[in-house]
């Protein structure tokens, strides 16, 4: 099955940053997709460059098999989007903004729009300037999903809103990939993620540090402890392909999370000399994002 979304080295360099430096990513259809990362990581420059509002500085992506950068209103056709923040004119009732999206799409669109409304129990004739977040919240993404499109991309949508609708939220995400469909998660709430993604990414100032399948993300990675005789005895890092996301000493206790890890390391690190115990457990998402996004504290 191909990707529905596609990127290549992408890469955007603006004036006094580098918001992307060679990101590669594959995104099957039919599965929610979590890009997590800090403020300022890089999530919304990429979600311009797919949706075609920004030409990236090099690299390339495909959306639906389709170029955002030659052809940006075939890609906006076939995805829809919600932001943290929607753009609604506030001088527009909820049925009147309907009425005037639905002119850029077929005659399927109002229809799905409404019922949508009724389902988020929305009353039509409220002005959009009169809405609460969430409501306002509520319209955006039945706004985004009554033409039907095959990828849903969704910006910090939860940010600001309640629990009740929160759970409304993450329900429909999963509903969605139910139906083939792909949702595409940017945020940086780690439960949130946990509680709906099959996939995720997590991207730190620009560069892809980690993807793949959360549950095999999961297992791939453990947090390692271990207790010296001296402060200052050397432990051996863990060979390749073992990778060390973070490190850290506080006494005589050195800690890393460590992707790759197996029994046959363990057992080294407790026959070294100086080693008085060695612990491992599987690290939880929150310490892997942290992890991936924190600096390695050399020893």
């Amino acid at each position: 099955m191909d990707p529905v979304i596609t990127t290549d080295a992408l890469t955007m360099h603006f004036r006094r940053c580098d918001a992307l430096m060679g990101v590669d990513l594959s995104i099957q259809p039919g599965t929610v997709f979590a890009l997590l990362g800090e403020n300022g990581a890089g999530k919304t420059t990429l979600i311009r460059i797919l949706t075609g509002f920004q030409e990236p500085t090099s690299g390339s992506c495909t959306v639906c098999g389709i170029d955002p950068l030659r052809d940006p209103q075939a890609v906006r056709r076939q995805i829809g989007y919600v932001s943290d923040a929607p753009a609604l004119y506030d001088w527009m009732t909820v049925a009147q903004i309907g009425g005037f999206t639905a002119s850029f799409y077929d005659q399927t669109f109002l229809p799905q729009y409404e019922a949508a409304i009724r389902r988020y129990d929305v009353r039509p004739e409220q002005k959009i300037r009169h809405l609460s977040k969430g409501q306002r919240a509520k319209v955006a993404l039945s706004l985004a999903l009554a033409h039907d499109p095959a990828v849903l991309i969704l910006d910090e949508p939860t940010s600001g809103l309640d629990p009740k609708v929160r759970r409304s939220f993450l329900e429909s995400m999963i509903d969605r990939a139910a139906t083939g469909r792909t949702v595409f998660l940017s945020s940086h709430q780690i439960s949130e993620v946990e509680r709906v993604a099959d996939t995720i990414a997590i991207l730190h100032r620009g560069r892809i540090r980690l993807h793949g399948q959360l549950s095999e993300l999961r297992e791939s990675i453990h947090e390692v402890i271990i207790d010296t005789d001296d402060p200052l005895r050397a432990i051996a890092p863990p060979p390749e392909p073992a990778e060390v996301l973070t490190e850290e000493t506080s006494g005589r206790s050195r800690q890393w999370f460590v992707r790759g890890l197996d029994p046959e390391m363990i057992q080294a690190w407790r026959s070294s000399p100086g080693v008085t115990d060695v612990r491992t457990r599987v690290a939880s998402l929150e310490e892997i994002f942290v992890a991936c996004t924190g600096e390695l504290q050399a020893v």
